[in-house]
């Protein structure tokens, strides 16, 4: 809701700059989606890492039932 009032804003202020953002915004959403599959990906493997570094600790720290 605060970026359509901004841009409500700017639309206002400098209408043809409006358009402009309007008009490249889904060029920008294209080029940075690669970073964004990659930034979830890096983290999956992250967290995997990570799971696998804690996994003697939480088996040492769970209770034992016989």
């Amino acid at each position: 809701m605060f970026v359509f009032l901004a841009w409500c804003l700017l639309f206002v202020i400098c209408w043809p700059l409006a358009l402009l953002a309007l008009v490249a915004y889904p060029f920008v959403w294209l080029i940075l989606l690669p970073f964004r599959i990659l930034g979830i990906a890096v983290h999956g493997v992250l967290a995997l890492v990570a799971a696998a570094i804690m996994l003697p600790a939480r088996l040492l720290s769970a209770p034992f039932r016989l």
